[in-house]
Order: C-alpha cells, then structure tokens, then sequence
C-alpha cells in the first residue's frame, strides 16, 4: 500500500490551524466570515495555496485575497509556526475559490430548465 506524500498529510493540519488562527486571533471587520476549503502543499513543502470561500457567498473574496496575501500573511505564517510542528513553514498564498457561487448559479439554471421542462410538457 503508497503511503500519501508528506505534503498530502501536511495540508488538512494547515487548514485546521488557519481556520482557528483566522476565528481567534485575526479581528479585522473587512475579512467577515472567511472558510478555509482546502490548503494544498507543494512537493518541497516551501509554498501552500490556501483556497478560501467567504460568507455572504463570494461578496468582497477580491477584497478579502488581497487582505490575506498582504501583510496579514505574514502574521498567519508567524502563527502557524507557533502552532505546529513544522521544521519550515510554507509560504502562503490565498486564492478565492469562487466554486459556491458557480455551484449555486448551476443549481439555479438547472431548476430553471427542469421549470420550463415541465411547463413545455403540461
């Protein structure tokens, strides 16, 4: 049996600290509710892409990746090396995942043409 890649372990470890680093100690109001979905972990453990979704569904996610990419990365990298374990933290970069909104839009247009679907056949 292959064991996962280091990296592949290393991921959901930085996606549950930075969630609870995010909930407790970042408190500035432009952020709002912010969910990590995924962290993915380079092979050579130097660079993570964080992957986040924010609440209301993708209103000011721009805002928020540019928030996160910018000095407040710094501050999350320094309070992700307190929390864990890790020789070397990887340097982050934050991307909005815009797939709830593009799964909600989807959802609508098929709801729409499952409508006129049967409207057609009544």
């Amino acid at each position: 049996m292959k064991e996962y890649p280091r990296s592949e372990r290393i991921g959901p470890e930085l996606q549950r600290e930075l969630a609870f680093i995010l909930r407790e100690h970042v408190k500035d109001p432009r952020l709002g509710l912010i969910t990590i979905q995924e962290v993915r972990v380079s092979h050579d453990l130097t660079h993570a892409k964080v992957f986040f979704t924010c609440f209301p569904v993708d209103e000011g996610g721009r805002e928020q990746e540019r928030l996160l990419n910018g000095r407040l990365a710094g501050f999350l990298r320094h309070e992700l090396a307190n929390r864990t374990r890790l020789r070397g933290v990887p340097e982050l970069q934050f991307v909005h995942d815009d797939s709830v909104r593009r799964g909600e839009e989807l959802a609508h247009l098929i709801d729409e043409a499952v409508g006129h679907d049967r409207a057609g056949s009544d």
